[in-house]
């Protein structure tokens, strides 16, 4: 398990060192289930890229279990082509920005592509679960959408939220996808931090030659890094969240905590950040 630097230390630090500690790259291998376990609400994060086979989802070695989902719960959000997501023998159709959540205790999970020259891409979130919820699929055209901000400000964007509150149960997990529409680049404004939980948000959608600058850090002591397609930035409670890209693009932000309250949050004023 990645331990990460408090909020003492991050100042210090180079623009190598933030991105060796805040993010986290190289998710999406092709025929491989690839896991990080960092120590930001123990979460772990993950990607699965089944080809011509199926993918087994194995626990790592640090959450000592005989299963993956033995304490956790899971959330799976598909980037890619058409898929399917077995979970203890029932398979969950998975196409384009659905999302899966697997409740704790389910023993065995798998993800399968339709076809391997398409291969769909799963993202993986998971956190510690103290009971078991029912596992749910949600699909893109069932999540809960709302639309934010103006084309003047640069920051139009389309919300959906997948995993949340009163529509799927969870023990902390939340989770959803933003899209930036045509012609606007700012996500999250005001930038704000959340003291009860922590959250990760994973860019993509992202041209290969196109970036995202994310801020980070105190709001009086902002940091950045430049985020490419599919790679995930980590945020501890103390830090602001925010970026801005050089096109449009998505981003799917998810959450765990001891507060699921997706308004419980502490905004930093434009004026006031530094």
């Amino acid at each position: 398990m990645k331990q990460l630097p408090d909020a003492v230390r991050a100042p210090s630090l180079d623009s190598a060192a933030l991105r060796d500690a805040f993010l986290a790259a190289g998710l999406f291998v092709d025929g491989a289930v690839t896991l990080r376990h960092f120590d930001l609400d123990r979460v772990v994060l993950g990607g699965a890229v089944p080809l011509a086979k199926p993918l087994a989802l194995e626990a790592p070695a640090s959450i000592a279990s005989t299963c993956f989902c033995e304490r956790r719960e899971l959330g799976v959000l598909n980037i890619g082509g058409a898929g399917s997501v077995a979970v203890d023998g029932t398979t969950h159709a998975l196409g384009r920005k659905d999302v899966l959540y697997v409740g704790r205790g389910a023993r065995a999970v798998s993800f399968a592509s339709a076809d391997a020259t398409s291969p769909a891409r799963f993202y993986l979130v998971s956190y510690p679960a103290h009971t078991t919820y029912p596992t749910t699929r949600v699909t893109a055209a069932e999540a809960a959408v709302t639309e934010l901000g103006a084309a003047e400000t640069a920051n139009r964007r389309r919300l959906a939220k997948y995993i949340h509150p009163g529509a799927v149960a969870t023990s902390q997990l939340v989770m959803g996808v933003t899209e930036m529409l045509e012609g606007s680049v700012w996500n999250t404004m005001p930038p704000h931090t959340h003291v009860r939980r922590t959250e990760v948000y994973l860019y993509f959608d992202l041209p290969s030659d196109a970036m995202v600058v994310h801020l980070m850090g105190a709001p009086d002591e902002t940091r950045h890094l430049i985020v490419r397609d599919r790679e995930v930035v980590l945020s501890p409670p103390w830090s602001v969240h925010a970026g801005c890209g050089t096109t449009n693009y998505a981003f799917c932000w998810a959450m765990g905590g001891e507060n699921q309250d997706f308004a419980d949050m502490q905004p930093a004023q434009i004026p006031t950040l530094r």
